[in-house]
């Protein structure tokens, strides 16, 4: 109808959003500064939440929370958080050691009990299902494919039964007939 907004992004959302004429949910946050009103949205509900746990931090605001967020995948930075990785850390954009530092001291103990562990999200509410869609899809990103197209492929899929190798066949098989 005419309106448009924009909305401030990780890389790794923006590319889960490039599909034309694909509908596309977008969880989004309005961040009311002073200064300004900024909408930020991403592909997924985690990387919100993990957004926001970055922005918690003092001195990490929204454009450094994007920033990071488009350098180190979400899942990627909950481990290196919950395992204290410093140096890490400091390969995103704008985020010094002492940055760094202050986001593993702040956000450690958030992160390493519900976040993330060894790199894979291990929230009570995932089931096995859940957990091998996850890893599926990271699978599927890391070969070049999208998030959307990922998903999209595994939602015709039973992964109550198989493998995560087996998902990952299954999904290529379908990518690869369309």
């Amino acid at each position: 109808q005419g309106i448009g907004y924009r909305i401030l992004t990780s890389a790794q959302s923006a590319a889960d959003f490039m599909i034309p004429g694909e509908m596309a949910t977008v969880y989004t946050e309005m961040i009311v500064r002073e200064d300004a009103i900024s909408l930020v949205g991403f592909s997924t509900r985690e990387e919100r939440k993990m957004f926001n746990l970055l922005t918690s931090v003092s001195g990490v605001g929204t454009r450094v929370g994007i920033n990071v967020l488009s350098s180190l995948p979400y899942e990627r930075l909950g481990f290196l958080i919950a395992s204290g990785d410093v140096k890490a850390l400091t390969s995103a954009q704008g985020i010094g050691k002492k940055t760094a530092e202050r986001i593993i001291l702040e956000l450690k103990d958030k992160i390493g009990s519900a976040e993330v562990t060894g790199g894979e999200t291990t929230e009570t509410s995932l089931n096995q299902g859940g957990s091998i869609q996850s890893d599926v899809t990271e699978a599927l990103m890391t070969l070049g494919y999208t998030r959307s197209e990922a998903q999209a492929a595994l939602s015709k899929l039973d992964l109550s039964h198989g493998s995560v190798e087996q998902a990952i066949r299954d999904a290529l098989n379908r990518l690869m007939s369309r």
